[in-house]
């Protein structure tokens, strides 16, 4: 009788200690690389997809939580002093461009481009979350390419933008079946953070909720100052 006790007990805080341990497929600040890709004025021009007011918040989001949390960020740019012109101030708040090194190509897949791709496989990262314009085109060349080569990828798909919103439907389509993960912008942010216990980044992640994070962060805005009362 007590040796069956002591195996249920055993089995049961074994189920317990299983149940705690996070999923491997969950992004940690530890275990990608955030590559941002073509984030630049030009480019957002034709956009159709979503509102560019809307991406540049999201890319403000992502880019923000990379700071917070110092994910190894890579930013791209194509053809920006000729053609495509500057990245976004919500980019550029968080990764200034002169110390930021940009990587400027002319290949419309990153991952065709020695540079870039020496940059983002140098980070030692096996796993890859992507975000940029436009997606059908800059975003699933070097997404397929990743995947291709043995990396894990994530797309996030509300940091990405296109010419239709076909476009950008078919293209995450392609590549979620190619066996990309979408996720969205503010779920990296909190996935990053997954607790609230953490102080050490509570502070700046619900700042920068509160600047860009629309509906939600005014919730939580409310939510700081009433509590105060």
């Amino acid at each position: 009788m007590k040796k069956s006790i002591f195996t249920l007990v055993l089995l049961m805080l074994s189920v317990l200690g299983y149940t705690q341990k996070p999923s491997p497929s969950l992004l940690t600040p530890t275990n990608h690389t955030l590559v941002l890709i073509d984030l630049e004025s030009q480019m957002a021009f034709p956009l159709q997809s979503i509102t560019v007011d809307q991406l540049r918040n999201n890319i403000a989001l992502i880019a923000g939580a990379s700071k917070i949390f110092k994910v190894q960020t890579v930013v791209t740019t194509v053809a920006e002093a000729s053609f495509s012109g500057p990245v976004f101030p919500e980019l550029a708040e968080f990764y200034p461009k002169a110390s930021s090194n940009y990587i400027d190509r002319t290949s419309m897949n990153t991952w065709e481009d020695v540079t870039a791709f020496n940059t983002i496989v140098g980070k030692g990262k096996k796993t890859i979350a992507f975000a940029g314009l436009w997606t059908s085109v800059c975003i699933v060349g070097p997404a397929l390419s990743a995947i291709n080569d043995g990396y894990v990828v994530y797309v996030i798909t509300d940091a990405c933008g296109d010419v239709s919103k076909e476009a950008h439907e078919m293209a995450i389509m392609r590549m979620v079946q190619a066996g990309a993960r979408p996720v969205t912008s503010l779920q990296y942010l909190l996935e990053l953070q997954r607790d609230w216990a953490r102080q050490e980044t509570y502070v700046a992640v619900t700042d920068l909720v509160k600047k860009y994070g629309g509906a939600y962060g005014i919730g939580v805005q409310y939510a700081h100052s009433m509590l105060k009362h």
